[in-house]
């Protein structure tokens, strides 16, 4: 599913917000039961210079904004096909940010690599800050536990 935006050039970034509005609005376009001939045709409702327009990388905010919107849409397509078919609704799709992508990319390099190598890889100047990212390795205690008893 990733490997389309996973290709391109390695200075690219992997998604770009004119590209999604441009297939957004074709998608629209495609689903459109107005003929041609009547009502606005494409693009004649747009303002002529908007104060905002989309630009060639998404900011933290709005990944976190799209995959809130995206849970809350599954959650209430999922509650609705439930009732259509009265069934009991499913369990919702937990609330999920970006950011724990990192934290738990900290804590797999942490792991196997040691807390420096997981400060470098995040590019923090202190080691106390990477540990609120990376969590300590409890499978890691567990071992050492069985070991001495």
């Amino acid at each position: 599913m990733l490997r389309p935006y996973l290709l391109r050039d390695k200075t690219a970034f992997c998604f770009v917000p004119a590209e999604s509005e441009k297939k957004r609005r074709a998608e629209l376009h495609a689903r459109r039961r107005t003929p041609l001939s009547c009502g606005n045709v494409p693009g004649s409702s747009r303002k002529p210079r908007p104060k905002r327009v989309p630009g060639d990388h998404y900011v933290k905010d709005a990944y976190n904004r799209a995959i809130r919107r995206a849970i809350d849409h599954a959650n209430k397509k999922a509650v609705k096909q439930a009732k259509k078919r009265a069934e009991d609704p499913p369990l919702p799709i937990p609330r999920w940010f970006p950011n724990q992508l990192r934290h738990a990319a900290a804590t797999e390099i942490r792991r196997a690599y040691g807390l420096e190598a997981a400060q470098t890889v995040l590019g923090h100047a202190k080691a106390y800050v990477t540990q609120v990212y990376a969590e300590r390795d409890a499978a890691l205690a567990a071992e050492v536990m069985r070991k001495i008893g």
